[in-house]
């Protein structure tokens, strides 16, 4: 049909009264409308009304063919509408664009409905029943076509739990633990609502747990990501008291807890596992006949979660047997700032020899160097001792015996306030998120006597209120908070600033689980608007941020708050609110949110900060970063590119990205200087660990920042990256030494 006056004939049509007429015009005229949908776009109101009328047999017909005008028309809506009348003549296994279109708008309604729909009511309510009979429709196409990815993306953005539980059940049996790795991905990408994402995670247990070999290593994850203890103890006393195989499987599933789970939790852990221990392994017993060896395995178990037990001998032990510093990099770059009075470049050496030694109690270049580091004076005394915690860290049993010479006596005035500070920091760095320990609460209580004692002395009650706050990780004291809020309203800057810290870290993930921790979310931003002190808004809002670690949505009144204050510096802690509640998690609302900021806000540190915290929340995900601030690395603001550089630093760790290395290695030629400093530390921690044989950039590193040390042109701030880069290759003491702190928690 090419004719125009041909089409007018059929058109015509329309308007007989004859039924048979009409309904054959409708037929040619869909036949055509791709073709003539101009000329058909005029009589679209006529076609429409016999779509409504029910009694026309045509009625479906017309649906169809006015939904392809409009479609035409780009009225995408009115489309879709009249589409779902279609019945059979929209067909969605056709590939075509009218067809993908609609469909896509389709999914779009379908996803949208449980954020529209009531909250008391069910997602399906909203739905209308003819569009989720195509949604369900385009379900079987993709289960036809293999595309079962496609499909657990859609159930999951329209969180309904019972198509997931079909795509999986659909999918080949070969192919369903790649999808559930899929799944398990996805849920904590792109799912937003906590509750939610831990019912798909149920879900996903329910499913492994069906398996004749279930994924016992997914398993533990799964249980410990909803925080679920009891789940986990069921897992733990089943394999350990299973078969020589399942059993060491168990103790290893319990060594990776140890490794990555919070004190609190694997406290809990612990606790459920004593009462368990005799009915568990007594029900075995029944079954096997030997109740005594299964009691023998489980308190195995649990003296490998145990903070004093066997995972932390072995990695103390593990940590001085195969302590390999070479010193004469120490010594060389103590060569290097002879004559040179600058305390920072000092201050740099001292701590490249803690970290460089983290755990391993090797203190040979400081006896070496006793009268180099007597130069230390006022807060570099301070950093020097509290260095020595760092050396000793985890080695917990004489720790107050080691640093009693350093010690505040509690009688009279102190003669070395720094040097007194610092110990009693290094004794909180040495028990830091040792959770139940034995000896934590006989050095809680002498950090205590120390705050009691220091009177008017800042370092004092600077180091003591670190030092509690390390000691007390994640404790939620109600008594000591207290305590380091008495000092915080004092006003003291430098106190203040530490209390604050302190603060943070004893509250630190609790976000507002508990009563303690939503009254000092009150008290601590109330605390922030009425201080003069920068110092301690900074750290409040630090601490605030630590209150929301891996708490996610949960943490988002308190992000919103924080990001909408007029005070840059509430804002700057805004953006680590953000990178700390959604750390790791790759949310993609997380990274959206920080990447409007990088290129929005009116504050440098606010932009430096938000680009910074794409590594925290990219961590997991480290091939995603380099792609994503290249960009920024390019910006004209030196503060962005400094973030982009410990983005690409923090996210890609430890990995050797050759991606990473190619965008930072022209950075080290940046006019500014702090941006240089920011390069060479991320190019350090991407290169840890690293050889050459597997990586050829390290050589060409190591030399490069050998050269830099003995370079006199050189900025300080240059100098003084390039002075700690040698620590970031030589053992895993560098992390544990590094992240004593931060990492720990996660």
């Amino acid at each position: 049909m090419s004719s125009p006056f041909a089409l007018a004939g059929i058109i015509s049509a329309l308007d007989e009264e004859c039924s048979s007429l009409r309904q054959g015009a409708l037929l040619r005229l869909h036949g055509l409308v791709d073709q003539y949908w101009a000329e058909m776009a005029n009589v679209v109101s006529l076609i429409e009304e016999l779509s409504e009328d029910v009694k026309f047999p045509g009625h479906k017909l017309a649906a169809a063919l006015a939904s392809k005008i409009f479609f035409h028309l780009e009225e995408y809506d009115e489309a879709l509408r009249l589409a779902l009348g279609a019945g059979s003549y929209f067909d969605v296994t056709i590939r075509s664009e009218y067809v993908e279109t609609l469909v896509s708008r389709c999914i779009d309604k379908y996803v949208a409905a449980p954020e529209t729909c009531d909250a008391a009511g069910s997602p399906e309510a909203s739905l209308d029943p003819r569009l989720e009979a195509i949604v369900e429709r385009m379900f079987l196409r993709c289960f036809n076509d293999g595309e079962f990815e496609h499909a657990i993306g859609i159930a999951l953005e329209a969180q309904q739990l019972t198509k997931i539980k079909e795509v999986i059940t659909n999918c080949p049996s070969s192919k369903r633990p790649q999808l559930l790795s899929y799944v398990a991905e996805a849920n904590q990408i792109l799912v937003k609502n906590t509750s939610y994402r831990n019912s798909v995670v149920r879900l996903l247990i329910v499913l492994h747990e069906s398996f004749d070999e279930p994924d016992y290593l997914f398993l533990c994850h799964a249980w410990q990501m909803i925080g679920e203890v009891e789940g986990i103890c069921q897992l733990l006393i089943r394999l350990v008291c299973g078969d020589e195989n399942q059993m060491l499987l168990g103790f290893q599933l319990a060594f990776n807890l140890v490794e990555s789970g919070s004190q609190k939790f694997i406290h809990d852990i612990i606790q459920s596992l004593n009462k368990r221990e005799e009915s568990n392994c007594s029900v075995k017993a029944d079954i096997d006949g030997d109740v005594e060896h299964h009691v023998s395995r489980v308190r195995k178990l649990a003296s490998i979660l145990s903070i004093d037990g066997l995972w932390s001998d072995l990695q103390r032990s593990f940590l001085v047997s195969k302590c390999e510093t070479d010193i004469l990099i120490l010594k060389n770059i103590k060569e290097s700032i002879d004559g040179n009075r600058s305390s920072m470049l000092h201050n740099a050496i001292v701590i490249t020899h803690s970290l460089m030694n983290a755990g391993t109690t090797d203190t040979t270049f400081l006896r070496e160097n006793l009268d180099w580091m007597g130069k230390a004076s006022n807060w570099a005394k301070f950093t020097a001792t509290a260095s020595i915690g760092v050396v000793h860290s985890g080695h917990t049993k004489n720790s107050i015996e080691l640093l009693q010479p350093y010690l505040p006596s509690n009688q009279g005035v102190s003669s070395s306030p720094y040097s007194e500070g610092g110990a009693l920091y290094a004794l909180g760095l040495i028990h830091a998120n040792r959770g139940k320990s034995q000896l934590q609460p006989a050095v809680i209580e002498l950090l205590r006597d120390a705050i009691r004692h220091a009177g008017n002395s800042e370092p004092l009650q600077h180091g003591a209120c670190l030092g509690i706050g390390l000691a007390a990780m994640e404790s939620g004291d109600p008594q000591l908070y207290n305590e380091l809020k008495t000092i915080l309203f004092f006003d003291s800057a430098v106190a203040g600033e530490a209390a604050a810290y302190g603060i943070g870290l004893i509250l630190a993930g609790h976000g507002a689980s508990t009563q303690l921790a939503r009254t000092a979310t009150t008290e601590l931003m109330a605390y922030a608007h009425e201080t003069a002190h920068e110092k301690i808004i900074r750290s409040i809002v630090l601490s605030l941020a630590l209150i929301g670690f891996g708490q996610e949505n949960l943490a988002e009144p308190v992000i919103e708050q924080l990001c909408r204050d007029r005070d840059a510096i509430i804002r700057y802690g805004g953006m680590y609110a953000i990178g700390l509640a959604y750390v790791g998690t790759a949310h993609n609302s997380a990274v959206r949110r920080l990447l409007h900021v990088a290129v929005s806000d009116v504050s440098d540190d606010v932009r430096r900060a938000a680009v910074t915290c794409l590594g925290l929340v990219l961590f997991r995900s480290p091939r995603r970063v380099p792609t994503l601030v290249t960009l920024l690395a390019e910006s004209f603001n030196p503060h962005v590119r400094y973030g982009a550089c410990l983005a690409i630093g923090i996210s890609c760790a430890g990995t050797g990205d050759p991606e990473s290395l190619l965008l930072l290695q022209p950075m080290l030629s940046d006019p500014v200087d702090f941006v240089r400093q920011g390069c060479l530390l991320s190019l350090s921690l991407i290169l840890m660990q690293q050889s050459e044989f597997n990586t050829p950039s390290v050589k060409w590193f190591r030399e490069k920042i050998a050269k830099m040390v003995k370079d006199k042109y050189p900025s300080a701030l240059t100098k003084l990256a390039a002075k700690m880069l040698p620590v970031k290759f030589p053992t895993d003491a560098t992390l544990s030494g590094m992240y004593v702190g931060s990492c720990s928690l996660a």
